[in-house]
């Protein structure tokens, strides 16, 4: 029997920039998923603690896949993939038990997919190195799950360090650790899960994408990261459509704020990145148009509070914001998010501090 805990994440900066070639500066969170695998008799069995039967399949490749509810596709996809390449994948238990809230943004399915690999990949000794792990990762998602995601998710999730946020270049999925002191500089990060619904999230989203691709196309470069900041005017003027302008000005001034707050980070500058995460909502609120007013009312709402910087985490569309607060002023912050809410009323918010945690982990022992 073999264990393995992923965790979920925060996005610290750096929204839509990854299906563009960009740069992302994720943290892993202290809750994710923990998968066990055992050897069984005969079949593929699965067993979720958050579901109340087991799902068992026969064995087969991903061509075979038979119908089984989704959330089961994240565990079976490893077992697809690796037996369509050749790998003998025998009889097996596989369970899984997760405390990342779903519907949030902290990326529930990818502490999901990045446990059941690790724990597949060492109870079956296959010696997969990390490049192997992160691309069988990143598969299951979009060939087994049918999710388009640049991978950002498994990045974090399989390399997270604590005390560090993860600089990852998508293009290449190279990623450097960059500290981030909180309690060194007296800061804490405050999440705010808006609980809002995820408004027509997955037609916007890919609507988006399409966007960018088609505006990187006009422009000939490979992907939008390929528009360099001082170059941004002049590609700008080479567009005819308003909506392109906008999403090509978020992503290029993103990028530009990832690296930014990188930097400040390297020098030890923490307090200094508010202003960066500020903008980077307004970017996301004005050009991308991807907020909802949950989240934009919780934003404003911790600046009021004394929040260095506050911004929209994730894909957008509701989910979670984050704050970046003096530690004594994280109270104060909290109580303005929820007087906001019940002054517009909104439901009642869910409010936690994170802090950078390490990534995926055996629990051996």
């Amino acid at each position: 029997m073999t264990s393995w805990f992923a965790p979920g994440r925060i996005n610290l900066i750096g929204e839509h920039t990854d299906y563009n070639d960009g740069f992302v500066l994720p943290f892993a969170l202290g809750v994710g998923c923990a998968a066990t695998v055992a050897d069984a008799d005969s079949e593929w069995t699965v067993r979720s603690a958050q579901e109340p039967e087991p799902v068992v399949v026969r064995r087969s490749g991903l061509s075979d896949a038979e119908d089984v509810p989704e959330w089961t596709r994240y565990v079976l996809g490893a077992l697809w993939l690796l037996t369509d390449r050749g790998v003998d994948v025998p009889p097996l238990e596989i369970t899984v038990d997760s405390d990342v809230p779903t519907g949030a943004g902290l990326s529930s399915s990818a502490a999901l997919v990045c446990s059941v690999v690790r724990a597949v990949d060492d109870h079956l000794g296959l010696g997969l190195d990390d490049d192997e792990v992160f691309a069988l990762t990143r598969d299951v998602e979009n060939d087994a799950v049918g999710a388009p995601t640049g991978g950002m998710d498994q990045l974090i999730s399989l390399r997270g360090e604590a005390g560090h946020v993860l600089l990852c270049d998508m293009r290449s999925h190279d990623t450097r650790a960059v500290p981030l002191d909180l309690a060194g500089h007296g800061l804490s990060v405050l999440v705010a899960d808006t609980k809002a619904p995820h408004r027509h999230s997955d037609g916007e989203y890919g609507a988006r994408r399409r966007g960018c691709e088609e505006a990187a196309r006009v422009l000939g470069v490979p992907a939008l990261r390929d528009v360099g900041g001082p170059d941004l005017s002049s590609a700008l003027g080479r567009l005819d459509s308003e909506e392109l302008r906008r999403y090509v000005r978020h992503v290029v001034t993103e990028d530009e704020r990832v690296l930014a707050v990188t930097r400040l980070l390297d020098e030890g500058r923490l307090p200094d990145i508010g202003q960066a995460l500020t903008a980077s909502h307004a970017s996301m609120r004005d050009d991308f148009r991807i907020t909802v007013p949950e989240v934009d009312t919780a934003v404003d709402a911790l600046l009021s509070a004394g929040a260095l910087g506050a911004r929209m985490t994730g894909g957008g569309f509701g989910g979670c914001v984050i704050g970046l607060l003096p530690e004594d002023d994280v109270d104060a912050g909290g109580d303005a998010v929820r007087r906001a809410f019940a002054d517009a009323g909104f439901g009642e918010p869910s409010l936690f501090t994170a802090t950078a945690e390490a990534g995926a982990r055996s629990l051996a022992g």
